[in-house]
């Protein structure tokens, strides 16, 4: 089966697939640092979700931030020495920017239940579904048919309509989405489509760092494009076909193959 992680690989690089597939030997530590730290971010959205049932209208937007924001230093303090003691390497600076991000995150909430409770004339815990709908978690997904795997971000349910969510913590385009993002988001729509015997019309991807969600429509072209990339895929997996890429110095000084592909 493909793993929906092989094609973020493809399309960051088909030359990086290429090499995690026949020369990497080694079990990469930061691929297991990344599911861990989207694990520990999801569980914070988590905290903060608890915590804003004990918002009251009445309080002000200093208070609503502190009731969100409580238990949150020592969460993350918890988890990172957790992350630290299984030998991955994480560094201050990743975990400088997971508090930069949570009360980022926390400001614009604390904002928006404010502006909520005022329209509403309701506590918080009377609206909590405006902000947290009900949702699945890292949720696996798989078509013995179609030969994909993959664990969804979130599955978010809202009138027994199914919405895929990806969470990305890299910087966003000015508009839209990546095209990678696009087409990680389009294989999760169409396992959900089996898997619950459904159609996914809409899916989203959460860009934290500038706290926005960004909508990805599931039309016919993006289908297409995933169908394209698992047909590439299969080509370097299962023939060992050696792609041909383009040398783009951004993307070169960020992957961890880049010694590899030089040689």
């Amino acid at each position: 089966m493909i793993n929906i992680s092989s094609i973020k690989a493809h399309m960051f690089c088909p030359m990086s697939l290429y090499i995690q597939t026949f020369n990497d030997s080694e079990k990469s530590n930061e691929y297991q640092l990344a599911i861990e730290i989207k694990k520990l971010k999801i569980d914070i959205q988590d905290l903060i979700q608890k915590n804003m049932r004990k918002v009251k209208k009445e309080m002000s937007i200093a208070e609503i931030e502190s009731e969100l924001s409580e238990n949150i230093d020592s969460f993350i303090k918890s988890n990172t020495n957790a992350i630290i003691s299984m030998d991955l390497p994480i560094d201050p600076e990743q975990i400088n920017e997971i508090i930069d991000s949570t009360y980022f995150n926390i400001k614009i909430t604390a904002l928006r239940i404010q502006q909520a409770m005022t329209i509403y004339k309701k506590d918080a815990f009377a609206i909590i579904d405006m902000f947290f709908p009900n949702c699945m978690y890292s949720y696996l997904l798989k078509d013995p048919q179609l030969e994909l795997i993959g664990v969804c971000d979130k599955i978010e349910i809202v009138d027994g309509k199914y919405y895929p969510v990806t969470i990305k913590s890299t910087n966003p385009p000015l508009k839209g989405v990546w095209d990678q993002d696009a087409i990680e988001l389009v294989s999760y729509a169409i396992l959900l489509e089996d898997e619950f015997d459904t159609e996914v019309f809409v899916g989203f991807v959460d860009y934290e760092k500038i706290n926005e969600r960004r909508p990805v429509v599931m039309d016919v072209n993006l289908r297409k494009g995933l169908f394209e990339v698992i047909r590439e895929i299969k080509e370097i997996i299962e023939n060992k076909k050696l792609p041909n890429v383009k040398i783009n110095p951004k993307k070169c000084n960020k992957c961890q193959y880049e010694n590899y592909c030089i040689k």
